[in-house]
């Protein structure tokens, strides 16, 4: 069974106005001292914590799972440790893929976020955005590719079930997830053409980074990639979900687009043949939209409503789904996004019921590390 992990962006923000706070490194801090006082004092360091663009953020990745409860305990337990390491800061963890109050970002330390901000200006300023990334293993970059060709016209639809973010220095945007507008502002960001072999794949990244406007293969920043550091494909669509729960049900549904991809790759089908202008189109649908309008279907790239266009997805994975032992989960989970919404709807919500952007917020960091 192919094994799942998840990375997640997480937003750092004062416990009391819900301003983003830049104290990442004193966050990072605070996790290493526990990972060295946990290893009994051997000088081991926590893994599961990195420094982003911003000092605002903070990042973690899961170990690699092949059970989906599994997965959802590893979101789970390691949200409650981010939480426990920055309340020492005055801070609380919020997974908010976008700041809904206003916020001027700070850049991290180090060269290569100089080079950013030098390269990119404003692009880089700006941006201070949180996304979920799912990697799903392969089993050779052959497969991947084949796979990425074939999950092309599904991505949009997931964008639109983790919409998160409709606030933007402390507006509401109109969109659902508004940090996929601001994420496409980087030149290699966004849905891609398809690409045939492992060879072409690799030989458009090396031409990409040998323009000078990239600077590594870290910045291929395309929605789904072969992963640089492991032997998976990299889904990177998503906003970072309010809840545990939304994570995992994507990571199910990718896990099973993989599979359905491969088993189509191996049976000879072709990809559908959809020009990346559609699929732009599709993508700035789904971040308009969320799940409160119109999506295009993956299938006609016609319009139609979320909750067919999710079923529609559902459907194609099936089988898939049905094998992992996943499909009841999953089927569940879509259940309840519907009935409650997506992050994007709930923190509109929310802002109704608490009356401001600040109290709002602090509400979200609370419902980040509910179980």
């Amino acid at each position: 069974m192919r094994s799942v992990g998840v990375e997640e962006e997480l937003m750092l923000v004062d416990a009391h106005s819900g301003a983003p706070l830049a104290v990442s490194g004193a966050v990072l801090a605070a996790a290493d001292r526990h990972a060295w006082w946990r290893s009994d004092g051997d000088g081991g360091t926590s893994h599961e914590f990195e420094g982003e663009l911003q000092k605002e953020q903070l990042e973690f990745a899961t170990k690699p799972v092949t059970e989906m409860g599994e997965l959802q305990d590893e979101i789970t337990r390691i949200r409650a440790e981010a939480a426990r390491h920055a309340a020492q800061s005055g801070a609380m963890v919020a997974a908010l893929a976008t700041s809904p109050l206003p916020v001027r970002p700070s850049l991290s330390a180090g060269k290569r976020y100089q080079w950013l901000g030098e390269q990119f200006g404003i692009t880089a300023q700006e941006q201070l955005t949180c996304g979920t990334h799912v990697h799903v293993s392969v089993d050779s970059d052959e497969e991947g590719v084949a796979v990425l060709d074939r999950i092309r016209p599904w991505l949009a639809v997931l964008l639109a079930m983790s919409a998160n973010s409709p606030f933007w220095h402390g507006e509401d945007s109109g969109y659902g997830s508004y940090r996929s507008r601001v994420w496409n502002r980087w030149p290699s960001a966004g849905p891609t053409e398809a690409f045939g072999s492992a060879d072409h794949y690799h030989e458009q990244v090396r031409a990409m980074i040998g323009t000078g406007v990239l600077r590594d293969e870290g910045m291929i920043y395309f929605d789904a990639r072969l992963s640089a550091t492991y032997p998976t494909v990299e889904v990177r669509v998503a906003d970072v979900c309010l809840d545990a729960e939304t994570p995992v049900l994507l990571a199910a549904l990718i896990r099973a687009l993989v599979e359905t991809a491969a088993r189509a790759w191996q049976d000879g089908e072709p990809p559908a043949r959809v020009g990346t202008s559609l699929l732009r189109l599709a993508s700035w649908r789904a971040g308009r939209s969320g799940l409160d309008g119109p999506l295009l279907h993956p299938e006609t790239m016609r319009e139609t409503s979320p909750a067919h266009a999710v079923d529609v997805l559902h459907r194609h994975v099936r089988e898939a789904l049905a094998d992992h032992g996943d499909d009841e989960r999953v089927r569940q989970a879509i259940a309840h996004l519907h009935e409650r919404g997506n992050g994007a709807r709930i923190q509109r919500r929310l802002l109704g019921s608490e009356g401001s952007l600040a109290r709002m917020v602090t509400r979200c960091a609370r419902l980040t590390t509910e179980d």
